[in-house]
């Protein structure tokens, strides 16, 4: 009996200790280390591979780029880390004019897809090269890819119906399934998605957040890989074709952050951020007349906790270590989009360039 109680009470002490609080970063400034620049870049759709370093972009021209490491840290972690960027190949069909604005890499290929008329998906892996995807319709302009796993993913674009246009490959990208409307929230007038960073998809395991903008801006929700879908409503600045959320981050099923605004009036600060704590169920308005103004993109600092977002755009670089409701402009530096290395590098890429970026207290 006493050994049972002791261990009781060694249970007890143990599982009520309490985890070591996480040490409060305040990133101060932000180094920009050129990679790539040419007049003629346009990035807007950009991944990265964590786990070795790398970046992959495709551009507004059909050119596909890459970033990665000349002395691998891991190899060499007394040194410097040098980045070597490029481009190395270029997607092409027939005479069209190839635009790229979403990607997405998995361990068994890349893949892009084209805005406009006719949409493409195009896949490329070892000795793949190949359109997995072809949608003609005049209002054809897909937005963002992303995928769950090896197999499944999904891209989203503007109606072409009375539903946001959804498709889904459930055979790792070698076909693709358009929903139909009548297993989608239906769209309301004006709503559609801004392709301007590739990121109006946050994935967490099989939960699926998408975000439209427009004239009504809200959230797509499913919970189960694309199966099924809700919709919530948001108090983001939304009514003309040019406002709502350009840019939605998760860093967990519960805590998410998205950012946007009215580009055509880049200084306006009000009612352009946003939070939730309950998965996309509700959302609150956050910094509301506070920088930063519009942004193209946010991103959750890896871990950080939820604590830790960095907003991009052309207008400049913005940080904030408290959830969102305070923010520090870090540089007027201006960018599409982001994705992090880890918890102090990311890849920034937009018109003209892609850079380093290393943040530092």
């Amino acid at each position: 009996m006493r050994l049972i109680i002791f261990c009781l009470l060694l249970i007890g002490i143990v599982s009520c200790k309490s985890e070591d609080p996480l040490k409060t970063r305040n990133f101060s400034k932000v180094e920009i280390t050129p990679l790539q620049q040419d007049s003629l870049l346009n990035i807007r759709a950009l991944e990265v591979v964590r786990s070795e370093g790398v970046g992959m972009f495709a551009t507004s021209s059909g050119s596909l780029g890459h970033v990665y490491p000349i002395n691998h840290p891991k190899l060499y972690p007394d040194q410097e880390t040098q980045m070597s960027c490029g481009i190395y190949s270029k997607l092409e069909h027939d005479t069209l004019m190839i635009n790229v604005r979403a990607m997405a890499l998995t361990s068994k290929g890349m893949h892009y897809i084209t805005i406009g008329s006719p949409a493409l998906i195009y896949k490329r892996a070892k000795s793949v090269k190949k359109v997995t995807y072809s949608e003609t319709h005049p209002k054809a302009f897909y937005d963002s890819m992303d995928f769950w796993n090896d197999e499944e993913g999904i891209a989203i674009g503007d109606p072409t119906d009375n539903c946001m246009s959804i498709i889904i490959t459930r055979d790792s990208g070698e076909s693709w399934t358009k929903l139909p409307c009548d297993d989608l929230p239906k769209a309301k007038e004006g709503e559609a998605a801004f392709a301007a960073s590739d990121t109006n998809i946050a994935i967490i395991g099989d939960h699926t957040w998408v975000a439209t903008g427009g004239k009504s801006s809200r959230i797509l929700y499913s919970p189960d890989k694309g199966k099924t879908w809700d919709v919530f409503d948001t108090p983001i600045i939304q009514g003309k074709a040019t406002t709502g959320i350009y840019s939605i981050d998760f860093y967990d099923e519960k805590n998410g952050f998205a950012i946007g605004g009215d580009y055509t009036k880049p200084n306006d600060t009000l009612q352009n951020k946003m939070r939730t704590i309950d998965g996309g169920k509700t959302w609150k308005i956050v910094a509301s007349g506070k920088g930063p103004s519009y942004r193209s993109c946010v991103q959750y600092v890896p871990n950080s906790k939820g604590k830790e977002l960095v907003a991009i755009g052309f207008k400049g670089i913005d940080y904030s270590n408290d959830f969102g409701d305070s923010w520090t402009h870090l540089s007027d530096e201006g960018f599409y989009t982001i994705r992090f290395l880890n918890d102090s590098t990311a890849f920034a890429a937009g018109k003209g360039r892609i850079s380093k970026l290393t943040f530092r207290e």
